[in-house]
């Protein structure tokens, strides 16, 4: 997959300088510069749009064009990225557990991440985790706070799984839980499908968009648009009031040009 990709155009999209080499600190700067250039996006399955990963399809969406995507179109493009500079990457499929009570049942691998084998150790990267993105590969190592510039991460262990969690203002929030099973390409194909047409799932029906610059997190959700510091601390947030002001939320904060018209993504985010 990856000699069909177009490294050099990649780079240029996500504002990375310098020697791209397959280590730790390449690892990190890329994924810091994807997070924050190319934002977390639902507005295809929001629009009964077909979400497309082979990957001539995602380098025309979120290199090519002023648009993001949702977590598979995301890491699909990142593993190719870490691919075509020489890493060992493998694919896994992640059970959110954002909005689900503790103790309930698991949901479905509707989520997709990535493993990246380093002579340092493994390292979870995720560049598409729309309700908390990651600005930084972490440690696939348990038990173990990880401080990034906007959050703090920690991974457990139980029941066979690892169980991601961020801290949160009152408490820490769990993200998802996966194992290190091969999440292979048909197994993304068929949660892309999933995530981006079944009612039982928020971005059918919500509006959800994030990016990450620095150490702040910038959020929308419908018509609610937030900025939150560390660890989720609310340092802004307001309610999108018009389509207006939506396309300038669009184009100044998250650098989206819409795919439909501004009108008609207002009227489906609620009132």
């Amino acid at each position: 997959m990856s000699g069909d990709f177009q490294l050099d155009r990649y780079l240029a999209r996500i504002g990375f300088k310098g020697a791209a080499r397959p280590d730790l600190g390449t690892l990190t700067a890329i994924h810091a510069a994807q997070v924050d250039a190319i934002p977390f996006e639902g507005l295809d399955p929001l629009l009964g749009r077909p979400v497309k990963l082979d990957l001539a399809s995602v380098q025309a969406k979120l290199v090519n064009s002023r648009r993001g995507g949702y977590c598979h179109e995301q890491n699909v493009l990142l593993k190719a990225a870490l691919e075509a500079i020489g890493f060992k990457v493998t694919s896994h499929g992640g059970r959110v557990r954002w909005m689900s009570p503790p103790g309930s049942p698991l949901g479905p691998r509707e989520h997709t991440l990535l493993k990246v084998d380093l002579p340092e150790g493994a390292y979870l990267a995720d560049a598409g985790f729309g309700a908390c993105l990651l600005d930084r590969p972490l440690r696939l190592e348990a038990d173990t706070e990880q401080r990034t510039a906007v959050g703090t991460f920690r991974l457990r262990q139980a029941d066979g799984l690892y169980w991601l969690s961020t801290k949160r203002p009152n408490d820490w929030r769990t993200m998802y839980a996966f194992n290190l099973e091969q999440h292979l390409p048909s197994d993304i194909e068929l949660a892309n499908w999933y995530t981006s047409t079944s009612p039982r799932v928020p971005f059918t029906s919500k509006l959800i968009m994030e990016r990450v610059i620095g150490d702040r997190r910038y959020k929308l959700v419908d018509r609610r648009f937030a900025i939150e510091a560390r660890d989720g601390a609310v340092a802004e947030e307001r309610e999108i009031g018009s389509a207006a002001e939506l396309g300038r939320v669009l184009d100044e904060t998250f650098g989206v040009m819409p795919p439909a018209p501004l009108d008609e993504i207002f009227a489906r985010i609620g009132g």
